[in-house]
């Protein structure tokens, strides 16, 4: 099969679908492997460095999309790329398209086979091709968050971790998942007062035991949420349902019951944001200010860290587009069932139900997909 991958357009987005050490992997598996010229360079790979792992550069996108049968990317195909995606592709990437209603309608009308990321599942019902860029931007939530706590960027002054005779900044974490714990266990390395609430009672009692006496936990029900919202110096929003959109859970009137200059920090934003005030933002301009409340809405934040963020999603995401290399997207999804929950669009049909009901649109049954039917 030939695989392309592209240079990342969004604003700041330094990763890329593939390292040189992946394309040597696929070139290695008997397939041609085509990247865009400066596709690697915010990960330090130049041209040469492709070439030599057996790829051929190609000059712009477009001549990837006219060669590449399978392309493999980041983030979600932005306005000018979709256009270039017709039936004979298979998109491999990062969609959110529960909140993103633009993308899914151009995607529906290439009529191409696409694959997400994020809903690809394993056999204990996690989400791994996720899983490491929640890692990543569950730690940069906190270093993102009191940066922003900064009098220079709005926030209220606050030194997270305090100093002696001082008490340190109060952090609330909202969801108890990859993202949350992580979020917690740097929050709780630089000292703060840590608070997670989360639904699941098995989840609070793992936190609980992993943290002990470093972080206290809390059931998620409105009242706690509100007292906690309200207490807080820093509100890390790490909420997922996955392929669906994220709940609003802070709403605008919650940030009148919170201190001036308190940050919100957004990691849900990719799936449309759980607190109400929420809106996307990128990383020239990461911040805006709702009521005194500044909020931090990057919606790629682990762009920031390509180069860790790259090897880290290549290492659980080069498997799977080595199993469609390899055998074709139906057949590695037939014989996958992990890999099936990540096809999102084929054929102009949704074929992720959470995206579908989110969307108001018709829902296809991957299996359809499979066997060619059509609503």
């Amino acid at each position: 099969m030939i695989v392309g991958t592209l240079r990342e357009i969004k604003n700041h987005e330094y990763r890329v679908g593939l390292t040189p050490e992946s394309v040597h992997e696929l070139v290695a598996h008997g397939h041609e492997v085509i990247v865009e010229t400066g596709a690697g360079t915010g990960i330090g790979a130049d041209d040469a460095t492709y070439l030599s792992a057996g790829a051929r550069i190609c000059s712009t996108p477009k001549d990837v999309f006219d060669a590449a049968e399978l392309i493999v990317k980041v983030k979600e195909p932005q306005a000018q790329e979709r256009k270039l995606l017709g039936p004979q592709h298979v998109l491999f990437t990062y969609l959110h398209l529960a909140p993103d209603p633009e993308q899914t309608k151009d995607l529906l009308a290439s009529g191409a086979t696409c694959i997400a990321y994020e809903t690809v599942t394993d056999k204990r019902g996690g989400l791994p091709l996720l899983k490491p860029m929640s890692q990543v931007a569950g730690r940069m939530s906190v270093h993102a968050g009191a940066s922003h706590l900064e009098k220079v960027s709005g926030g209220r002054g606050i030194l997270l971790g305090g100093v002696p005779g001082v008490a340190p900044g109060k952090v609330t974490v909202i969801g108890g998942g990859v993202v949350g714990f992580n979020a917690a266990q740097m929050a709780v390395g630089l000292g703060a007062d840590v608070t997670i609430l989360d639904r699941d009672p098995e989840a609070l009692e793992r936190l609980g035991t992993y943290f002990e006496a470093r972080a206290k936990t809390r059931f998620s029900n409105r009242a706690n949420l509100a007292e906690c919202v309200a207490q807080a110096d820093l509100v890390i929003g790490a909420v997922l349902v996955p392929g669906a959109a994220a709940p609003k859970l802070v709403t605008k009137e919650m940030l009148g019951t919170m201190k001036p200059g308190a940050v919100l920090v957004d990691v849900a934003i990719d799936q449309g944001g759980c607190f109400e005030t929420s809106k996307p933002t990128t990383h020239d301009n990461p911040i805006f200010i709702v009521d005194g409340i500044v909020h931090y809405c990057v919606t790629n934040m682990p762009g920031a860290v390509a180069r860790t963020s790259t090897y880290a999603l290549n290492n659980v995401t080069l498997p799977h587009a080595m199993n469609i290399a390899d055998h074709g997207w139906r057949n590695a999804i037939a014989g996958d069932t992990h890999l099936k929950a990540g096809l999102n669009v084929w054929n102009g049909h949704v074929t992720c139900e959470p995206v579908a009901q989110n969307l108001g649109l018709d829902y296809l049954a991957a299996d359809d997909a499979i066997s060619g039917a059509k609503a």
